[in-house]
């Protein structure tokens, strides 16, 4: 260690020594200026919080730091019995399994441990040094710098170790299929308007993470506006970024086109955003005896942009009554396989809801089951503010957020540290529950 170094070559060392005795006072004073104290781990003090929520805040929470502790215990427990004890196969690969679901946390466990450590250690020396002549000052001021970067370094290895609990999503690096849907509420054409607003801004953001964006279906309406649209929306880790933003979202504006620019006041209206993960080919079987394909004329404002031959096509699967249609080009052929597409996303939706719905806990239902019928989102252009109402995360310069760039991406940072808070909450408080049910048990024995 660097601080081992300088002190080994420090000429006063002896001298530094020497003078631990009487210097309580002194030490008292360095203490004080101390970022952290140092006890076990899982004591270490946290700073305010500088984000609107942070992983690194659940370190001080009761039952996380004891479901911690319990799986460390674990992790050494397994260590322990693998290196020394005669196992069979079976009970062998068992505990290796466990192992290496743990390995990641058990690292974090060995690097705080080592930090802390380092920690006691450059303290002590501080202690040590407490009071010393001026030509040591140098030395203790490099000691001090040496402490803060040790403190900062298990702050954030603290919050690796809150990271490290949340669990994956086995879609979260899939793709979507993502749809918008004009409100049918009494805002009239704003929200066709601002149906095309928010396509664009997912386009916008598509753009930002350099993900594909491809059109499946686009329903235009009047003066500029939308009534629906499909897009498969592919990259890296897409659906983890994007499966909070399903839901209604609310706009508030004074139209700029369209009859209600007229009235010249604000209006209210609403759209669905829905987000469908994209399964694989294997993932969703479908009969072709229980779909209907339609075929029909393109809608379109009128002129050239309609077709004069039955290219469009809908979908029905019939015991289920999941619709899904496709007019975004003149082969029948395409629209059939985007259409097909479409409906097997909308299927695996329904199979993973059903999944979801029992899943879901007194905890989340108390913070909201995030679906589809829910208003997630106020955009409300006369105040320039947006305001998601799950988390009450409010930003300003509307213009900008609807771009789909980064303004946006911080939004949707905020959505994934609450929802990963609640995940790791409910890991803790389910391991809570396990372990005194262990302990009545060893007691009933």
């Amino acid at each position: 260690m660097f601080v081992r170094r300088v002190y080994r070559l420090c000429s006063s060392c002896s001298r530094l020594a020497s003078c631990r005795a009487g210097m309580r006072r002194e030490w008292r004073t360095v203490m004080q200026q101390s970022s952290l104290k140092v006890q076990h781990w899982g004591s270490l003090l946290l700073p305010k919080r500088l984000s609107h929520y942070d992983l690194g805040d659940l370190y001080n929470n009761k039952s996380v730091q004891t479901y911690l502790q319990r799986l460390e215990e674990e992790y050494k427990v397994i260590c322990q019995r693998l290196q020394h004890e005669c196992l069979n196969e079976s009970d062998r690969k068992a505990l290796m399994k466990k192992q290496t679901e743990l390995l990641p946390l058990g690292n974090v466990f060995g690097s705080i441990d080592q930090a802390r450590q380092d920690l006691e250690e450059v303290i002590s020396l501080l202690q040590n040094s407490a009071g010393s002549r001026d030509e040591d000052e140098n030395l203790i001021q490099l000691l001090k710098e040496e402490e803060a970067e040790i403190s900062s370094r298990i702050l954030a290895l603290r919050k690796d170790l809150i990271r490290a609990l949340v669990p994956s999503g086995p879609l979260d690096p899939g793709d979507v299929v993502l749809e918008v849907v004009s409100g049918r509420t009494t805002g009239g054409d704003i929200c066709q308007q601002f149906t095309r607003e928010m396509f664009d801004m997912y386009q916008g953001f598509a753009g930002y993470k350099s993900w594909d964006f491809e059109v499946l279906n686009y329903t235009p309406a009047e003066y500029g506006g939308l009534h629906h649209a499909a897009v498969r929306m592919a990259g890296e880790n897409v659906f983890r970024h994007l499966k909070h933003e399903g839901g209604t979202h609310r706009v508030q504006r004074i139209p700029e086109v369209g009859l209600s620019s007229r009235m010249q006041r604000i209006h209210t209206g609403t759209m669905t955003v829905i987000i469908l993960p994209q399964p694989k080919e294997f993932d969703v079987h479908i009969d072709p005896k229980d779909l209907r394909i339609d075929t029909f004329r393109s809608r379109g404002a009128g002129g050239q942009s309609v077709n004069t031959t039955d290219s469009a096509v809908r979908i029905v699967h019939l015991p289920t009554g999941i619709t899904a249609e496709c007019q975004q080009t003149r082969s029948q052929l395409q629209n059939r396989e985007t259409a097909m597409r479409v409906l097997r996303a909308r299927f695996y939706q329904g199979i993973m809801g059903k999944e979801t719905e029992q899943r879901h806990t007194a905890r989340k239902q108390q913070v909201g089951t995030r679906s589809q019928s829910e208003r997630i989102r106020t955009y409300n252009f006369s105040q320039d503010r947006v305001t998601d109402h799950r988390t009450g995360y409010n930003t300003r310069d509307i213009k900008e957020f609807m771009r789909g760039g980064e303004a946006l991406e911080e939004l949707i940072s905020d959505l994934l540290e609450h929802s990963e808070q609640e995940a790791v909450l409910e890991l803790a408080d389910k391991g809570l529950i396990e372990t005194r049910l262990d302990l009545v048990e060893t007691r009933a024995k």
